[in-house]
């Protein structure tokens, strides 16, 4: 129920419940749904950093997954063993590799994406579009101040070192 009363600390306290409840079933949704195409949830966000951000350094893809280069190495160093991920020199720079998403990569994520995204629909299926559309917006805002808040910007990693 919505009343002009209400503090903005009681409306902060009932959005952390929210989120946080949202939070931990996506948690174990996406490992449920993902780790049955043999990848950890951590494997696919890296995939699908890659595509996103197309080929790069390991730092480059530790920053964007908010991770700290030793642990990116390990997700990378198991992907490369999978198939779904390739180091190459790096054309600029002859001590450097640029990891790259491999066709086998790009078909596991694209197939674990559409099975995501198809789950999405059937939860969205009630709702209007205004309200659809206003979920996005409000999650990305969110997201967003977060990461701001913390120190962390997208593509930027981990500001205070505790993110592993």
């Amino acid at each position: 129920m919505i009343t002009a009363t209400r503090s903005a600390a009681a409306d902060a306290a009932e959005l952390y419940d929210a989120l946080s409840a949202l939070v931990r079933v996506y948690q174990f949704r996406d490992r449920d749904r993902i780790c049955c195409h043999d990848v950890s949830v951590t494997q696919c966000y890296a995939m699908e950093a890659l595509l996103k951000i197309g080929p790069c350094s390991l730092n480059a893809l530790a920053a964007e997954l908010y991770l700290d280069k030793s642990t990116a190495s390990r997700v990378v160093t198991v992907l490369e063993r999978k198939g779904y991920v390739s180091r190459r020199s790096d054309p600029d720079d002859a001590r450097a590799m640029r990891l790259d998403i491999t066709p086998a990569g790009r078909r596991l994520h694209d197939r674990i994406r559409t099975e995501m995204v198809a789950e999405q629909a059937a939860m969205i299926d009630d709702l209007g579009p205004a309200v659809r559309q206003g979920a996005v917006v409000l999650l990305r805002r969110l997201s967003a101040s977060a990461a701001a808040r913390s120190g962390l910007e997208p593509g930027v990693g981990c500001a205070t070192g505790h993110c592993a």
